[in-house]
């Protein structure tokens, strides 16, 4: 194992979002209930990853390989632009064009996708504890639809217990 190798995360950098570069390359996209969770993400509890860049040296600026996402909320929260001194924390990758094209995809496929099975568990969890489907919705970033159909699955009367969840309709009689 080469020792003189040491990674990016452990060298992180405060950067002001004015020298942040978007990069040209990154087929990522995040719908807008993601984004808007990302934004209360990093309202409740800050950064907590850096972008990862590439250092420009003769244009002064740093071009995101991985975090466009973490850089677009700052850009478009005032609030968080504010509170975090116009600044991104920054880990720097020297890697060439084509190199860093590759680790964007890396970074983007690498991140996974959330189990049903752990998400029914969580949930129940979390009804289990009194919290009210307000408060998920609003921490998990789920909408109603989706947090029902959590909670159907789960098949657990105690999830539905005092809760008007039916949309069903009722035959008129008298037609």
């Amino acid at each position: 194992m080469e020792r003189s190798f040491i990674s990016p995360v452990y060298n992180i950098r405060r950067v002001s979002i004015e020298k942040i570069r978007a990069n040209t390359y990154n087929p990522n996209v995040t719908a807008p209930p993601e984004l808007a969770l990302l934004e209360r993400s990093i309202l409740e509890d800050g950064y907590t990853m850096p972008i990862v860049c590439y250092y420009n040296e003769l244009e002064d600026t740093y071009e995101i390989v991985d975090g466009f996402h973490r850089y677009l909320v700052m850009k478009s929260s005032e609030l968080i632009a504010k509170r975090e001194n116009y600044s991104l924390p920054v880990s720097v990758i020297n890697k060439s064009l084509e190199n860093r094209i590759a680790s964007t995809i890396r970074h983007n496929r690498a991140r996974g996708t959330h189990s049903l099975e752990l998400m029914k568990k969580i949930i129940q969890q979390l009804v289990d504890s009194g919290l009210s489907d307000q408060w998920i919705i609003k921490n998990i970033g789920m909408d109603k639809e989706e947090l029902l159909r959590l909670k159907q699955l789960n098949g657990l009367a105690s999830l539905f217990k005092d809760k008007d969840f039916s949309r069903s309709w009722e035959i008129d009689e008298s037609l």
